[in-house]
């Protein structure tokens, strides 16, 4: 069972890293900026989740893990923030190609308006729960960055993350105990609201949006600005 998390990570990127290939998608031909927008994301979201698991807001069972840390993360931690955004963004760029085009209207920026005052509201009303807070503060921050951005691939991104919730239940689901004895990642309610789907904390979903809106944001601004004819002098 210690190499339940590797696994685990390995089978959420060898099917999009095997595809990358593709003739039609070709994603290994946006591979410049792809690994950049991971990293960037990574070590954001691994500098936060150090700092949370030294403090019990959660915390990892040895059971399922090989043993090496780094910064008091598990090797299988910190793969994880390359497997399920490399993942992520294949899946993205796949639906850009084969979906039909998504037209970006007025009605999206006035929800995500709306989601912004939720969400910013939800985290004031609980900053006293680490994980609540963060995770719908930080969705707000980012949803009111790309609303001021007026980005032309929300529309995608929206499809996008409503397809990814499939694999995002399943594979949270292996996470918190679904389908073993005990759950690989742990939580403490003291930090979050309590409430969980399945066995995945109501708070996972949100900190997913950010997870993936960031390294997608990114991407696309990485993409737009190498497209951008270089003027004369």
């Amino acid at each position: 069972m210690n190499a339940f998390y590797l696994l685990l990570d390995l089978a959420v990127i060898a099917f999009p890293l095997a595809l990358s290939f593709d003739r039609k998608v070709a994603f290994y031909r946006q591979w410049r900026f792809v690994w950049p927008a991971i990293v960037v994301n990574a070590v954001l979201f691994l500098a936060q989740d150090a700092l949370f698991n030294a403090h019990g807001v959660w915390g990892f069972n040895d059971r399922y893990l090989l043993g090496p840390r780094l910064l008091g993360l598990p090797i299988e931690e910190i793969l994880f923030f390359v497997a399920i955004p490399y993942a992520c963004l294949f899946l993205y760029e796949t639906l850009k190609v084969y979906a039909p085009k998504i037209p970006t209207g007025e009605w999206l920026w006035w929800l995500l308006a709306v989601l912004m005052v939720v969400f910013s509201t939800v985290a004031a009303r609980h900053m006293d729960r680490w994980y609540t807070f963060s995770a719908f503060g930080f969705a707000a921050v980012l949803l009111a960055v790309v609303r001021a951005m007026r980005v032309s691939w929300m529309g995608y991104f929206g499809l996008f993350f409503l397809v990814q919730l499939i694999p995002f239940f399943l594979v949270n689901s292996a996470l918190t105990g679904s389908f073993t004895p005990e759950p690989v990642v742990w939580y403490s309610d003291a930090h979050n609201l309590g409430i969980r789907m399945g066995t995945i904390p109501f708070e996972d979903a949100f900190y997913s949006l950010t997870m993936l809106l960031l390294p997608v944001t990114l991407f696309e601004w990485m993409r737009a600005r190498a497209a951008k004819p270089v003027l004369a002098p």
